[in-house]
């Protein structure tokens, strides 16, 4: 099973004349960040959002919206008088020196910077609780958004260890041919180079058995399997949060691929090692965005 690091949720949910809405964005990202977004009246609570967050979505990058609107007549408002009192002053004044007409001096005040701004009270510990169930329920819709783009990841990613297990049965099966060419090769260019009468068979085996054993590709092929299988058995893990893990066995992967290409030297095999590779490559564009 796996997760997905993208995804997105939100929730909105209205009691009286409150209404909560949160959205909440996550991308890819190496380890947990956040961007967030909140009413003033949820600053005192900021800490336990970001906690409530990372706990439950544990690594990406996240865009983190939430507010707290009071609609129509009863959304609490605060009226700085003092400031009312020094704006007018200041228009009256100027109003005289200029001879303009005073009439409606109020509508005027009232839509001056700063004479009318919204209440920013702290929540009481009722609301402060529905903002939670709000923010875990957009969690809850964004978990299932991972969940599902996690199973696509998955099909692929088994896809792609299965045509490299693939490819190295290939190669498997040109590696004995290889070897018998190899060593064709060998004895033409000394018998060439000395004479085949003045070939010491014994010494030329044992030189042969050497330069062989340097370009033997078994146990590559061996450790390959050993990190292909190991790869399945974390896809079919239990636990979503994995994508480290596998990330580190495709590195393993990648490093008895790239063996096996520079001890081949061989060019039927090269085809399937750079087979190998391109599969590989996907592979690890997928896990970045594993969970």
């Amino acid at each position: 099973m796996l997760k997905s690091m993208t995804g997105f949720g939100r929730a909105e949910v209205t009691k009286g004349e409150t209404t909560i809405i949160a959205e909440i964005k996550s991308l890819n990202g190496k380890q947990f960040e956040v961007n967030l977004k909140i009413s003033p009246q949820l600053k005192p609570y900021e800490f336990d959002i970001r906690n409530l967050l990372q706990q439950s979505l544990q690594r990406g990058t996240i865009d983190a919206s939430i507010s707290v609107r009071q609609n129509g007549a009863t959304r609490p408002v605060i009226i700085n008088t003092d400031l009312a009192k020094y704006y007018y002053r200041g228009i009256v004044t100027l109003a005289e020196e200029l001879n303009i007409p005073q009439e409606d001096m109020l509508n005027v005040l009232m839509k001056l910077p700063e004479v009318v701004t919204p209440a920013t009270d702290q929540l009481s510990p009722e609301d402060w609780k529905e903002v939670q169930e709000v923010v875990k329920t957009a969690i809850a819709d964004l978990d299932a958004h991972r969940m599902d783009e996690g199973a696509v990841m998955e099909a692929d990613l088994a896809l792609r260890i299965d045509n490299i297990s693939s490819f190295s049965e290939k190669v498997k099966t040109l590696d004995p041919l290889r070897k018998d060419r190899i060593r064709t090769r060998l004895e033409t260019l000394v018998a060439d180079h000395v004479g085949k009468e003045n070939v010491d068979a014994n010494r030329l085996e044992q030189e042969l058995i050497f330069y062989l054993e340097k370009l033997d590709i078994s146990e590559e092929l061996v450790r390959l399997e050993n990190h292909l299988r190991y790869f399945r058995e974390l896809l079919k893990e239990s636990d979503p949060s994995k994508g480290k893990k596998l990330n580190f066995v495709l590195q393993e992967i990648g490093r008895e691929i790239n063996t096996t290409g520079s001890k081949a030297n061989d060019a039927g095999i090269q085809q399937w090692v750079v087979g190998m590779k391109d599969e590989l490559e996907k592979a690890k564009e997928q896990v970045l965005n594993v969970l």
